[in-house]
């Protein structure tokens, strides 16, 4: 009698399932495409940033500074100025602001984003928007109504074909082009009259800017003005103009676009699902009241309202040498394989830069996936004496618990090689101002803590800040964008706030002699250590389990 597990049985319905979605996306592949005829405007970036009050400022403040470098900085290391600098370049901007996200998400934070946008374009400023086509499913469809706003172009760049309903079904209706689903646009810029600019690992919603419910990323930006924002916008201009930039109205109609909206309409949505703007772009003062989270520990914080922006001419503005790192739109293009082996990508450059250290690196990489070839460079750095300390996310902090299974297994490895390594406590008291100065917010937000930032201090003079991850993924299939910048000044600061991470928000992993791991808990914490993953589910930590041997690490 062949034998028939009772699990096998309960299986039979889930199996059925599973088969009836696969045969309904073989399905839906054939069916959905992109348009052919596309009316794709050339347009580029200011030409003559002098002529207005941002670019006199910059030159202003570059005269005071007495310096040959031509590019300044400041660096962007807590959520709330991370939200009112940007809404400082909104409202000063005169001529045009060019923005470039992997993801932009409808939420309250935003729309006061969108108050602000929507004022610039009343009063004549080219408005053009560059997004990752990934993300807009759901409410965050609600965002491409902008592309419908006069003086607004908003353009989705590597788009899916199919319905934005759901992310999943996105991607059943794309099986047949699985290797470009892959490939995404992970750029975040902001450059406003192509003389300031804001560049690191921030996308655009509440989780960014310290006022998510329950979780918060601990990001990192910095501002810079002068020649290589200029160069930014060159970027920028060669992504808006690619053919895999496609116009909203290309893909959708504003109607489309409103049958999206949720059944049950965002708290401070106006009735057309994007805010309606307040008299010179100041935001909806209802919007700034007060909010509450309760932690799982019950624990209740207090989410108070970002102020509405912040004065650029105020910042300690560093002018330091620069070189920029961006990677070409071509590198997600049909013949991608063929284009990345003639040309470097910014990762490459990343690495070719932290062979060159002679003394200390300082890595903050929130999905740190090495690979064998990333494994032989660091290994080949630490054979020159040079000290490496990791910052990571722990599997319970990492909002893509899949990219720690790639970690895990190098892990062990890295250690071996004498490597420092920490990860980011998950559960956090309080605001994130008390989980360190990287990121933090006085304002805090939700008690999870999430590490976003991707930031790279070499040698105590070199700050490397962007959207590039030390993983497969940004090396081989997403483009990115990042700042070498040579400042000692800026370097010490980087290294201050990362150096409060590592000492009060994170564990240290350690190699015991028995080959085991444990994980040395952060000062002050009031936890013990442990010899297993921190603050982990059972279902987490099975995950890693289960997945760890199989899954590859360019797909993590």
């Amino acid at each position: 009698m062949p034998l028939r597990p009772p699990s096998f049985v309960r299986l039979l319905p889930f199996v059925w399932r599973w088969a009836a979605l696969l045969m309904l996306g073989v399905w839906l592949s054939g069916c959905a495409s992109l348009p052919s005829e596309v009316d794709r405007p050339v347009s580029t970036a200011l030409t003559n940033p002098a002529e207005t009050r941002l670019g006199q400022l910059v030159e202003a403040r570059a005269a005071q500074a007495g310096t040959r470098n031509d590019s300044g900085f400041a660096l962007v290391s807590n959520a709330e100025l991370a939200f009112t600098s940007r809404m400082a370049l909104i409202n000063a901007a005169q001529k045009t602001l060019d923005i470039q996200y992997y993801a932009i998400h409808a939420d309250e934070t935003t729309d006061r984003m969108f108050d602000a946008l929507r004022a610039a374009a009343t009063r004549g400023v080219r408005i053009r928007i560059l997004l990752d086509d990934f993300n807009t499913t759901g409410k965050n469809a609600q965002v491409l109504k902008l592309a419908f706003v006069p003086n607004i172009e908003l353009r989705l760049f590597n788009p899916l074909p199919g319905g934005r309903g759901s992310v999943f079904f996105r991607i059943l209706a794309s099986l047949k082009d699985v290797a470009r689903i892959q490939r995404r646009m992970h750029n975040k810029t902001f450059i406003a009259d192509n003389a300031v600019a804001i560049t690191g690992g921030r996308n655009l919603g509440e989780t960014y800017f310290g006022q998510g419910q329950e979780t918060n990323f601990i990001d990192a930006d910095v501002l810079s003005a002068g020649r290589i924002t200029r160069e930014l916008s060159q970027s920028f201009d060669q992504y808006w103009n690619n053919p895999l930039a496609y116009p909203v109205q290309s893909l959708l109609t504003a109607g489309e676009i409103e049958a999206l909206k949720p059944t049950a309409p965002l708290a401070t949505a106006s009735a057309d699902g994007l805010a309606a703007p307040s008299p010179a772009g100041v935001a909806d003062p209802t919007k700034r009241e007060v909010r509450t989270t309760t932690a799982p520990n019950g624990t209740v914080t207090a989410i108070a309202p970002l102020p509405d922006t912040t004065r650029l001419s105020q910042l300690p503005w560093i002018w330091a040498s620069s070189v920029l790192l961006a990677d070409k739109p071509s590198k997600i293009a049909a013949d991608a394989d063929d284009v990345r082996e003639a040309q470097d990508t910014a990762v490459d450059g990343l690495l070719q830069l932290m062979s060159q250290a002679s003394s200390d690196l300082l890595i903050v990489s929130p999905y740190f996936v090495p690979g064998r070839r990333m494994m032989t460079q660091l290994a080949a750095i630490r054979q020159k004496g040079v000290r490496i300390r990791v910052l990571t996310n722990s599997l319970a902090s990492n909002d893509a618990p899949a990219a720690h299974v790639g970690y895990a297994r190098y892990r062990k490895e890295l250690l071996a090689l004498g490597i420092e390594i920490y990860e980011m406590r998950a559960e956090q008291q309080g605001t994130l101002s008390s989980i360190s100065g990287l990121g933090s917010s006085g304002s805090g937000g939700g008690s999870r803590a999430s590490l976003h930032a991707k930031v790279v201090v070499q040698d105590k003079r070199l700050l490397v800040v962007g959207s590039l991850n030390l993983d497969l993924r940004s090396q081989l299939q997403n483009t990115e964008v990042a700042l070498i910048i040579r400042s000692r000044k800026l370097s010490a600061d980087a290294t201050r706030l990362i150096e409060l991470a590592l000492s009060s928000g994170a564990y240290k992993v350690e190699l015991q002699t028995d080959g085991q791991l444990i994980w040395r808990a952060p000062q002050g914490s009031g936890l013990a250590d442990t010899s297993i993953e921190p603050d982990a589910s059972l279902g987490l930590k099975l995950m890693l389990k289960l997945l760890g041997p199989f899954a590859p690490d360019e797909m993590l």
